[in-house]
C-alpha cells in the first residue's frame, strides 16, 4: 500500500493535535497535558510509570509534563509504595475544569468527524483500538 496507511494516520493526527491545542489555548493547556488529564479522569489515579506506559511517552516527557500541571495545580503526585514510585491524582480544581474543556474538545471531534455517518465514527473507533493489539498498548 505503499506507506498510504500510514501517511494519512500521520496527517490526520498531526491535524488534530493542531485542532486539540487551538482549543486548550482558552485554558492555558497544550495536548500532551490535556491527555494525561483525561487518562486520570478515566482511569483514576495512576502512577507516574502507569502513564508513559500508557501513552506511550519518555518518562522524562512525562515528568515534566506533570510538573507543569503540578504547578498548575491540576494534579497532586504523593509517594507509592517506595521513594521512587509517584501515584498521580487529579486535584478539585481539575475536576472542576474539565467538563469545560471536554465540551471544547467535543466541538473540535464533531467538526474533524462531521463527514463520517454515526456508523462509520464507531468503525472507526473500533479500528483505531484494533491497531497495536499485542503490543501492549494497554496498561490499565
Amino acid at each position: 500500500m505503499n506507506n498510504l496507511v500510514f501517511h494519512e494516520m500521520h496527517q490526520k493526527a498531526r491535524l488534530s493535535i493542531k485542532e486539540v491545542n487551538e482549543a486548550l489555548k482558552d485554558f492555558g493547556l497544550y495536548s500532551a497535558q490535556w491527555s494525561i488529564l483525561y487518562s486520570l479522569q478515566q482511569f483514576g489515579e495512576m502512577t507516574q510509570t502507569e502513564i508513559w506506559q500508557y501513552l506511550h511517552v519518555e518518562a522524562p516527557t512525562v515528568t515534566r509534563t506533570l510538573m507543569k500541571l503540578e504547578q498548575r495545580k491540576l494534579i497532586i503526585r504523593k509517594e507509592g509504595k517506595d521513594k521512587r514510585e509517584r501515584i498521580v491524582q487529579l486535584t478539585e480544581q481539575a475536576l472542576l475544569l474539565i467538563p469545560e474543556i471536554e465540551a471544547k474538545i467535543a466541538e473540535v471531534e464533531d467538526r474533524l468527524l462531521q463527514s463520517l455517518s454515526v456508523a462509520e465514527v464507531h468503525e472507526l473507533t473500533g479500528l483505531l483500538k484494533k491497531l497495536g493489539k499485542g503490543s501492549d498498548s494497554d496498561v490499565k
